[in-house]
C-alpha cells in the first residue's frame, strides 16, 4: 500500500497535508482561546463566493478565494470594532452573505463543477503543483508572521489588558490574526472541503487541551495530534477507498475520543 507514495500526486497529497495540518493546528490554538471557532467555520463557508468567482473568471480559484477570505476576515473585525453587533452576528452576517453570493455566480455557469465540487468536499489527490507552491509560499509567510509576533499575539490571547499595558495595538495585531485564519482555512479547503475544512482546526486543539500542562505543550501537541490525523486518514482512505478528508476527520475525532477516556481513567486512578 506504501507503493502508492510513489506516485506524485499522492506525493503531493501527502506534501500539502502536512504543511496543513500543522499550520492549522498552531492557528487552532489562538482560534480555540480566543473562542474563534465560529469564525473559521464562517469564513470557509463565505469564501464560497471567492471561488465561484474564480471559476466565473476563468482563474485559480484558490488565489480568488484566498483573496476573497482576507477581505472578509478585515471586514469582520472592523465591523467587530465599529458596531455594536455581537461578534457571532457579524460572522454570520458575511458567513450567509458569502454563500448566498456564491451561490448566484455559480448559476451563471450552470453544469458540473468539478473544480467547484472538490472545494466544497475537498479532493487533495486533485491538487497540483501550483496550488501547492501557493499553498507553501502563504504557510512560510504566515508561520514568519506567528514567529515575529508570537510573544504579543499570545499576550493578546490570554490577556487583552496586560496586551494595551505593554503597547501591543490589539486592534491591528487581532485584525492580522483574523486575516490569515481565514487565509489558512481557505488554504486548507482542498485538503478538507469548506463543509469540514474548520474540524482540522478545531479537533487537534481540543484534543491537546485534555492533557496539556502549559501553552507550548498545548502547541506541540496540537501539531502532533494533527499530523498523526492527516497521515492516519489518508492511510485509511487509500486503503478502503473512502473520501480522504472525511476520514481525516473521523480520525482526529477518534483520536479525541481515545484521549478523552484515558484522561477520565488516569484522573480516576490519581
Amino acid at each position: 500500500m506504501l507503493d502508492i507514495f510513489l506516485l506524485p500526486f499522492m506525493q503531493r497529497a501527502l506534501l500539502a497535508g502536512l504543511l496543513l495540518g500543522a499550520l492549522l493546528a498552531v492557528l487552532g490554538v489562538f482560534v480555540v482561546l480566543k473562542r474563534m471557532s465560529f469564525f473559521s467555520d464562517g469564513v470557509a463557508h463565505a469564501s464560497l463566493a471567492g471561488v465561484a468567482g474564480g471559476i466565473l473568471l476563468n482563474t485559480n480559484p484558490l488565489l480568488s478565494a484566498v483573496a476573497f477570505s482576507a477581505l472578509a476576515g478585515a471586514l469582520i473585525a472592523w465591523l467587530e470594532r465599529r458596531t455594536r453587533i455581537a461578534s457571532d452576528a457579524v460572522v454570520g452576517l458575511i458567513f450567509t452573505a458569502g454563500m448566498a453570493a456564491g451561490v448566484v455566480m455559480i448559476s451563471f455557469k450552470p453544469g458540473y463543477q468539478p473544480d467547484l465540487i472538490s472545494y466544497l468536499f475537498g479532493n487533495i489527490l486533485s491538487l497540483q503543483w501550483s496550488e501547492l507552491g501557493i499553498m507553501a509560499i502563504l504557510s512560510v509567510l504566515i508561520i514568519l508572521f506567528l514567529i515575529w509576533q508570537y510573544k504579543n499575539l499570545t499576550l493578546m490571547i490570554l490577556n487583552p489588558e496586560i496586551a494595551h499595558v505593554n503597547k501591543v495595538n490589539v486592534a491591528r495585531l487581532q485584525t492580522m490574526l483574523y486575516v490569515i485564519v481565514a487565509v489558512s482555512v481557505v488554504m486548507g479547503m482542498k485538503l478538507l472541503g469548506i463543509v469540514l475544512v474548520s474540524a482540522l482546526v478545531i479537533i487537534p486543539v481540543s484534543t491537546a487541551k485534555l492533557i496539556a500542562r502549559s501553552f507550548k505543550s498545548l502547541v506541540i501537541l496540537s501539531i502532533i495530534l494533527s499530523e498523526v490525523a492527516v497521515v492516519l486518514g489518508m492511510l485509511l482512505s487509500v486503503a478502503f477507498n473512502l473520501p480522504t478528508g472525511a476520514v481525516m476527520v473521523l480520525c482526529g475525532m477518534g483520536i479525541f475520543i481515545l484521549t478523552f477516556i484515558a484522561s477520565r481513567i488516569f484522573v480516576t486512578k490519581n
